[in-house]
């Protein structure tokens, strides 16, 4: 029952079966490789537009080397106040910017609204010499509550960045997760949507450790090429990032994975939902559950086995009531590699109160 996070999954069979083939014979160093010209091709086909992209091996990395490349290091970068680039990333798109400042902006189930938006873009004037200039806006694509984005919120979004000057960046490590939930294609919940710069994810949903900053606008990625070397995330064994991509995208691999994820994290919600003692502060739109669940419970599952994360709750994001003295706030996370069985168990012991099922 480990519902940590969709990190602790291993690899898609498929994904290890083209690395294992990309071992096979002598390819061309540092991303100059067929298998990762492919990978580039099918995601310009997939996203129906030109991309000028770029393999990594982290969601940490694609994320500080897409700011960086549109941040100067006197700019402003707004996100959510509980975004990962904010929280979780040990300050590197400060570093990878050389020093833009993150303006964090609270907003309900960990998405940004326009009414929260608009007066912040007003609090930073363009042309303050004693402030740090608006530069950007990043938006996460699955937000860290575990909410989506629809493509109109995604683009009224945009369009107020895009008045104001803005570049918008999207951190996509969960993109697919967000995809295969809305009734849209690659291509409207990004560039037509008004991102113009992607952080694509693959590792959470299946890949070893592949991730792609794609920009729709090759002119932002001059400085790229530099930006990666300098902070050594050009592998030189580049064609085991192209394998990993390409098998990631055949075949629709990818969305069946997320799909496989989200419908195991469905199906966990569902359960909890019809469970008095349990409190979901916001809906299941992805492969995360947040949940406030009774200590007795919480308690029982972990002496069961069970592994998932507490987590800091929020009030400006939830629209439940804190946590009681007696209860915890948890984040359960489902994988392509979850089994039925895990969720059959964990959702017993929660029904049984805490008490183990007779």
């Amino acid at each position: 029952m480990d519902f940590a996070s969709d990190n602790t999954a291993g690899a898609s069979q498929a994904i290890l079966e083209a690395i294992l083939a990309a071992n096979e014979g002598l390819l061309p160093a540092y991303g100059t490789d067929p298998l990762t010209a492919k990978a580039l091709r099918l995601l310009e086909d997939i996203f129906e537009h030109p991309i000028t992209g770029f393999l990594v091996s982290t969601g940490t990395a694609a994320n500080a080397l897409a700011l960086g490349a549109i941040s100067p290091p006197f700019g402003a970068i707004f996100c959510h106040s509980q975004a990962h680039v904010m929280d979780d990333e040990c300050g590197a798109p400060e570093m990878f910017t050389g020093g833009a400042k993150l303006v964090g902006i609270p907003g309900w189930a960990g998405k940004i609204a326009p009414a929260d938006l608009k007066p912040v873009l007003a609090d930073f004037p363009r042309g303050l010499e004693k402030q740090v200039q608006p530069a950007t806006l990043s938006l996460s694509q699955v937000t860290e509550c575990g909410t989506i984005y629809t493509c109109d919120q995604l683009a009224e979004l945009t369009t107020l960045a895009h008045e104001a000057g803005l570049m918008v960046h999207m951190d996509g490590a969960r993109f697919a997760n967000a995809l295969v939930s809305l009734p849209c294609s690659p291509a409207e919940m990004s560039w037509k949507a008004g991102i113009d710069v992607l952080s694509f994810g693959a590792t959470k949903n299946g890949a070893l450790a592949c991730e792609a900053v794609l920009f729709f606008d090759s002119a932002r990625a001059a400085s790229l090429p530099f930006q990666r070397k300098r902070s050594g995330h050009t592998l030189s064994k580049g064609r085991y990032l192209g394998a990993q991509m390409t098998a990631y995208l055949e075949n629709g691999h990818w969305l069946g994975l997320a799909t496989a994820a989200n419908g195991h994290a469905r199906r966990l919600a569902q359960g909890l939902g019809q469970i008095p003692s349990i409190r979901l502060p916001w809906p299941c739109e992805a492969n995360e559950i947040f949940a406030i669940l009774p200590h007795a419970i919480d308690t029982a599952l972990k002496e069961a086995g069970a592994h998932y994360y507490p987590w800091k709750f929020h009030a400006s994001s939830a629209a439940s009531p804190p946590p009681a003295a007696d209860e915890v706030f948890v984040r359960l996370v489902t994988s392509f590699a979850t089994l039925p069985s895990d969720v059959d168990r964990f959702l017993a012991l929660v029904r049984s109160g805490g008490h183990k099922p007779i």
